[in-house]
């Protein structure tokens, strides 16, 4: 069922179990697990999925080390064995990252961390190796039997030095723990978004909640300006930073959100990434802030502020945070120079934490919630189930205590779960070197396209790439000029499978172009007239297409090129 026809039937029969609005992760994991269990649930969201925080982590699948200082014990042992689903269900996407933490005291915090455990302190002394040790003997102790990532290991300044030459000298020690590295998040949303369709779930990107009375609420369809009613039983808010004004539409008035911006750039810098290896490096400032710098495909993330903010929509990643960054480096590689030439993507998002009265963003609780709002009190002939705080990586288990308090108020019982559900390309993914080739290999041979065709879209689309495949030697194909791993057949497949509506959705959110600085002006121009083949597209509209996503990488990502 396309848009408009999605959009006719709700028109036609309006009713619903649940509505949920917000298309981030946690609204998008929610809509799978009730559509897995039957439900009648719609999904909309007012911009494309996962524009909004959700497209703005720092790309990392974690148990939170840092979080047992702040006691968050419960918080840890669930995101650690969510972590571990991750790289067991969705493997195409979600892979092992050796973090690297550099030391540069030994006994330093021993006496300071129990005073911020107990919330006495705004931060301890920096972190000394006896205390990051037991941490990370903790940290260890959470993976319990799940043990699908190594433990911890430390090394002294030698050994570390002859690992990583350009490490800082200064170093007492160093340690490596594993955690996981999602390495398109946007995607990740999406095929899990797919599969609930698949499931009978109906989603809707640019279609905003506007308003709420009696048993209605009021969408409208951001493409045409047309409005139209639904009538849920439930309604589901997991606008995520916009909680609060969400639920304003619905005239509910709510406090719940506390969020606090973080920032990242992305680098082209060969000497840094390969300094790093295929290492994160997480790490203490010399303000006390924990910072990262996290290998991306050839590329270098850093990262991430961690600045109170009020209102979501102003969120930029402002010059003092660039600075900043900037000069974080030096502290682990004091004599890799960096620039802000080399910056070839920003990009920044809002936590949608709980309000917290804590002293320091940093002690801002990362746990999740839901506030229930009954329809009794407030006029409404529904409820309304906020979801509060989280993070990516235990999004799953969000989405499954929103998925149980919508089925006990629905009066149903859970049929199936998602602990072992693989997502979208991890179905039936190949885990080892010999497993993949033989895949790969299987697919060659029997659509007659290279080799080397099929493992570009195997490391895209995990095992989705078989279909992708198959489409592609239906018509003749061509790959694209300014971009020859793609080919048009591959652009139509997409716009005609991954509900595109703008040539951003496919920069930003299809596809890693944009934040790997794979663009230029010649490039947007053909992927328009690609996109604009299957979506119907005039020559006008590829042009302003084109305008608007120029528009969008110089205002929110900093990507401006010359005439």
């Amino acid at each position: 069922m396309n848009r408009q026809q999605t959009i006719s039937s709700l028109k036609s029969t309006p009713a619903l179990d649940v509505l949920i609005i917000g298309g981030g992760i946690n609204g998008v994991g929610t809509f799978r697990d009730l559509a897995l269990n039957g439900v009648n649930v719609l999904l909309v969201e007012r911009a494309d999925f996962c524009s909004g925080a959700s497209s703005a982590s720092s790309h990392m699948a974690h148990g939170g080390i840092r979080y047992l200082e702040n006691g968050e014990f419960r918080l840890v042992r669930e995101a650690v064995g969510e972590r571990n689903r991750m790289l067991q269900n969705a493997a195409h996407i979600v892979k092992p990252l050796p973090t690297a933490v550099p030391m540069f005291k030994h006994f330093s915090g021993i006496f300071n961390a129990p005073l911020k455990f107990f919330g006495i302190m705004d931060k301890p002394a920096e972190r000394g190796s006896l205390v990051i040790k037991l941490g990370l003997m903790l940290y260890d102790a959470f993976t319990g039997a799940q043990r699908n990532v190594p433990r911890h290991k430390f090394r002294g300044r030698g050994a570390s030095l002859k690992i990583w030459k350009k490490l800082n000298p200064q170093i007492v020690s160093s340690a490596v723990y594993y955690d996981g590295l999602i390495q398109m998040p946007e995607r990740l949303a999406l095929e899990i978004l797919l599969d609930a369709e698949a499931d009978g779930g109906r989603a809707l990107n640019y279609v905003s909640a506007v308003s709420g009375s009696g048993n209605h609420v009021t969408l409208r369809d951001e493409l045409s300006g047309e409005s139209f009613d639904v009538a849920p039983r439930l309604v589901v808010n997991a606008a995520g930073a916009w909680i609060d004004a969400t639920n304003a539409a619905l005239n509910l008035s709510t406090r719940f959100i506390g969020g606090t911006k973080g920032s990242h750039l992305v680098l082209n810098h060969p000497e840094l990434r390969a300094a790093i290896g295929e290492n994160e490096f997480f790490f203490e400032n010399d303000d006390g802030r924990i910072v990262l710098i996290l290998p991306l495909f050839d590329k270098v993330l850093i990262g991430t502020s961690d600045i109170k903010i009020e209102n979501p929509d102003d969120a930029r990643c402002t010059d003092e945070e660039i600075e900043y960054f900037l000069g974080m480096v030096k502290r682990v590689f004091p004599e890799i120079k960096i620039s802000r030439e080399q910056i070839i993507f920003t990009y920044t998002g809002v936590r949608p934490l709980a309000s917290s009265g804590a002293k320091s963003t940093s002690q801002y609780s990362r746990d999740h919630e839901i506030q229930v709002i009954s329809g009794v009190w407030t006029g409404l002939g529904y409820p309304v189930h906020s979801l509060v705080g989280g993070k990516w990586t235990s999004f799953r288990a969000f989405s499954e205590q929103a998925t149980d308090k919508a089925l006990e108020f629905l009066g149903r019982s859970r049929q199936k779960s998602t602990r072992e559900l693989p997502v979208g390309g991890g179905r039936n993914y190949p885990r080892n070197v010999q497993e993949q080739k033989k895949y790969i290999d299987g697919i060659a041979a029997w659509t007659g396209l290279p080799s080397a065709r099929i493992q570009t879209l195997f490391e895209r689309y995990g095992t989705r790439a078989e279909v992708i495949a198959q489409f592609l030697t239906q018509q003749s194909d061509s790959p694209l000029a300014s971009l020859p791993d793609f080919s048009r057949r591959e652009i139509a497949y997409l716009a005609q499978h991954e509900k595109i509506v703008h040539l951003d959705d496919f920069i930003l959110r299809r596809s890693m172009l944009a934040m790997l600085g794979r663009l230029t002006r010649s490039a947007l121009t053909e992927l328009a007239d690609a996109l604009g083949e299957s979506l119907g597209w005039d020559a006008q509209q590829k042009k302003a297409e084109v305008a608007r996503t120029l528009d969008l990488l110089a205002t929110r990502h900093g990507v401006v090129w010359g005439d």
